[in-house]
């Protein structure tokens, strides 16, 4: 999944060979965060990374039109 608003992370190095990956396989938004799911296409590691944001900075959107 992804959205527009969501800068998509690039060439994020392996976490077990260090081998650059092209762009994560899954992307998941939540409340004040969002993963990414990464495959190592040289080794196989498969491994999740979570950017977490300052709370002053999560925009709420409105309870009711």
């Amino acid at each position: 999944m992804t959205r527009a608003d969501i800068d998509i992370p690039k060439h994020n190095p392996c976490a077990q060979c260090g081998t650059p990956i092209a762009k994560p396989d899954w992307i998941e938004p939540g409340e004040g965060r969002v993963s990414y799911l990464w495959t190592c296409r040289a080794c196989g590691y498969r491994f999740e990374a979570v950017a977490i944001f300052d709370s002053s900075s999560i925009e709420h959107p409105p309870l009711a039109a």
